[in-house]
């Protein structure tokens, strides 16, 4: 990851390249301070004292009018990530422009990785090698500290537990480009079957424009099977190849990446791998992950033999493109039937004709395509006869699939919503899942969604301009071979709650499921007790039980911070379907007014995150009241915000919130309108009240700050005694924050006295992944191996190049520079 500040080239030849460290980290932190045109400030001057220099003769004095700061863009990044078991290495590729008139120097800065031994170090500029050196963790702390005393700019406490390596590159020419490239290697630490990699995308954000393309590709291989594969962090796609070799991929143009890349994958040789990941501040009720994955390459007779019914309109306004598309889905979706699948379809329109009176064989699918090829758009659309009879010919044990296509509203026999769902309910079995695609924006949401809800399906919505085929092909492709059905999960005392999502979904060949919940605290002072976990569910009518065993009881280290954030983003999604599904009621309006406050969640109620009032319990129940005032009335049936149940608004309101219900990342407030008021960081949300960033667990009802003289020993001392704090800290010089109970807030001067903390907060546990035992039927259990070992062929390890809680950070920042203005 880089971030480049220049210099002239004037000022340079007057400092040496190891005098400046404290500048260049400067630089490419202090995003938290006033936006300069390129989006950082640049707090050191190209002239007159350094006084965190200290073996490096003065620059040159000042002149009348200091040169302007010059500025740089990165016009692409590529990472390219090669991973095989467990040694990952690292390739960037990077174009930087010069967007000035003269010609500029840097240097390098790269943060040490967390936990990982660097085998190969090796950076080129335009084809030559560059030398470089590491410094270690109290150099660079001197140097950091320096920084913010004289710089007023916290943004390096972040980094303030780290060393660094540096290196300096060559001069970039007038209005150039220098390509720079990058390769490193580590071996990645596996908890038991958990692997976790990072790649630090978060500081791209300081390029003087968005970057034309940002990409990171990852391949992984190993000789354990791969189970997940997960990014917390951005939407990546997922390509798996075999049991052994997966891809993920993520790119995109024009933009500025605000966050880091992280990714998780699995190991394991079970028939269903599991893992838990855990987050546990030993402040309140722990958070979780769950990821479950069943292995790719599925035997025969491990798939679940299932039904398949297609239920399509074909009224009127089916007529022309949509019909066709329409039918080259179900084509689609009878050439991928496994040999034991059976299949039924249900056209309907004014009248309603079914291709045979009961589920017929994979095998007659030719037949079935001939009853596809002679539909044609006409009539009416009645919806209720439709559904109940393609459920007439549902088998009453097998797992059974009823895709449901419409584009319009019910016009003929029974149009009211809840009725329709009122009959399906009463006809539907438990074996059943329905997955609705509604087609354009003249669909009612509250009846598709609906339906979908309480079947254990989801629904898509194919807006115009989209392709009905593609969409409702990707979607078979997922769910097409089930390999575990009617799935519960058992966490013995853990004291589970609130689990999204709910109810379970099945389990398909090559996808996963991501359950994320809370637990609650247990004894040995917030060390919670976990004898085993239990998965069962059926394949082919048989119950099949797997038993995951911990080896030790869930760590008392906090975790992967992300976990909060991505079960409040769940909630407020369940929450919000709540609503506008089955009407809004204060506690639930205040429930989502109290999560989004908590975690920077945007949401339809957002114009309370600024409001000083958000930060008390009062101050919240007033909110609420004024936006239900201020709000339509969502009641049973309109389906959206002031969009009634159908049109592009309730559109938008129904894949908005499933978005928030099934999200894999949590959204991050800096890409919304709101973003020059709101940062979320780590588990925290802080906003922007006058010139303080306010933590919004503070509650100044309840809570009397301490005040902290920013850059005062105290403000050091306790930084250094809580590294972890640095990230809160590194916000700005003028902050509201609470940890471990206590607010604090940074004032000018000498403050008040501080308690400093007597010992550091343990460090963050990447995860707790459970070692497995499968057992099927009566069958044996089988010892499974749950994590790999670091390659036997690795080149020797230098020591000395351990990290902190990130990846690697990659910065190009000058050599001398200055305070820039927007």
């Amino acid at each position: 990851m880089f971030t480049l500040m220049l210099v002239r080239r004037n000022w340079v030849s007057a400092v040496r390249l190891g005098s400046f460290v404290a500048i260049i980290l400067g630089l490419a932190l202090a995003w938290v301070a006033p936006a300069a045109a390129d989006g950082i400030i640049i707090p050191n001057p190209p002239c007159g004292p350094i006084p965190w220099c200290y073996d490096c003769p003065l620059p040159p004095p000042c002149p009348p009018v200091p040169p302007s700061p010059a500025r740089l863009s990165i016009k692409y990044h590529r990472v390219t990530v090669d991973i095989e078991n467990q040694l990952a290495v690292t390739h960037i590729d990077q174009v930087f422009v010069n967007e000035e008139t003269y010609q500029v120097e840097g240097i390098y800065m790269f943060p040490l990785p967390v936990d990982a031994t660097i085998s190969q170090f090796t950076m080129w500029v335009d084809g030559q090698k560059m030398d470089g050196q590491v410094m270690g963790k109290d150099e660079a702390r001197r140097i950091y500290e320096d920084i913010v005393r004289s710089q007023r700019d916290p943004a390096l406490l972040e980094y303030i537990d780290r060393g660094a390596f540096r290196a300096s590159i060559f001069p970039i020419p007038p209005k150039g480009e220098r390509r720079i490239e990058i390769e490193y290697s580590q071996v990645l630490v596996a908890d038991q079957g958990l692997i976790h990699y990072s790649y630090p995308l978060n500081t791209e954000k300081f390029s003087a424009r968005p970057l034309e393309q940002v990409s990171v590709d990852v391949t992984i291989k190993s000789k354990d099977a791969i189970k997940a594969v997960y990014s917390p962090s951005h939407k990546v796609a997922i390509s798996r190849g075999s049991d052994y070799k997966a891809l993920a991929g993520y790119e995109e143009l024009n933009v500025k990446p605000d966050r880091d890349f992280d990714l998780y994958y699995s190991v394991s040789q079970d028939t269903i791998g599991l893992n838990l990941i855990t987050y546990n501040d030993n402040t309140e009720d722990g958070f979780f992950v769950l990821l479950a994955a069943p292995q790719v390459q599925v035997d025969q007779s491990q798939i679940v033999s299932k039904d398949v019914i297609a239920v399509i309109d074909t009224s009127g306004s089916m007529d022309g493109e949509k019909i066709r598309q329409a039918k080259d889905a179900l084509r689609f979706i009878l050439d991928q039937l496994n040999p034991k699948d059976r299949f039924n379809i249900v056209r309907f329109s004014t009248d309603v004709q079914s291709y045979a009176p009961s589920l017929r064989p994979a095998t007659e699918r030719e037949e079935g395509k001939r009853f596809v090829d002679g539909m044609s758009a006409v009539g009416n659309t009645d919806i209720n006869r439709a559904l109940l009879e393609a459920l007439t010919s549902a088998d009453k044990e097998r797992p059974t699939i009823l895709i449901f296509l419409t584009d319009g509203v019910p016009t003929t026999g029974v149009i009211e919503a809840d009725k329709i769902i009122a009959n399906i309910q009463q006809s539907i079995r438990s074996n059943v899942r329905l997955f609705a695609f509604g087609m354009g924006d003249d669909v009612n949401t509250y009846l598709l969604d609906t339906l979908s809800q309480q079947n254990r399906g989801v629904t898509a919505y194919v807006r115009p301009g989209q392709k009905i085929d593609e969409e409702v092909s990707v979607f078979y492709a997922k769910v097409s071979t089930p390999v575990l059905a009617d799935i519960q999960i058992d966490f013995g005392d853990l004291g589970v709650y609130d689990a999204y999502p709910d109810p379970l979904p099945d389990l398909f060949a090559g996808a996963q499921l991501v359950l994320v919940g809370r637990y609650r605290q247990q004894t040995q002072v917030g060390r919670p007790m976990i004898n085993q976990v239990t998965l069962r569910g059926t394949v082919n009518g048989q119950e099949q039980t797997f038993i995951y065993t911990p080896s030790e009881n869930l760590s008392s280290g906090p975790g992967p911070n992300f976990i909060p954030r991505l079960w409040a983003t769940r909630k407020i999604g369940y929450l919000l379907t709540q609503i506008r599904l089955h009407g809004e009621s204060k506690e639930l309006v205040l429930q989502i007014v109290e999560l989004a406050t908590r975690y920077g969640i945007i949401t339809p109620y957002t114009s309370f995150l600024v409001d000083e009032r958000a930060l008390t319990d009062a101050g919240r129940q007033q909110i609420v009241g004024e936006q239900q005032k201020a709000m339509p009335t969502m009641m049973p049936g309109l389906g959206g915000y002031g969009g009634g149940g159908v049109g592009a608004p309730a559109v938008d309101a129904s894949v908005g919130q499933q978005l928030l219900y099934d999200a894999d990342q949590a959204p991050n407030p800096t890409q919304s309108q709101q973003a020059q008021q709101i940062r979320s960081v780590g588990t925290k949300t802080f906003v922007r009240q006058g010139n303080v960033w306010t933590d919004t667990t503070y509650d100044p009802s309840k809570m009397t700050p301490t005040q902290v003289g920013f850059g005062s020993e105290s403000y050091f001392t306790l930084i250094a005694a809580r590294p972890e704090w640095g990230q809160y800290f590194a916000q700005g010089a003028d902050l509201i924050v609470v940890l471990d109970g206590q607010a604090y807030q940074t004032v000018p001067g000498a403050g008040q006295p501080v308690t400093v903390p007597a010992t550091a907060t343990p460090q963050p546990t990447h995860s707790t992944a459970l070692p497995a035992t499968a057992v099927s039927q009566a069958a044996t259990p089988q010892p499974v191996s749950t994590s790999t070992p670091p390659p036997a062929n690795l080149p020797p390890q230098p020591g000395g190049l351990c990290g902190s809680a990130a990846l690697a950070v990659l910065f190009v920042i000058p050599l001398v520079a200055r305070r820039a203005s927007r």
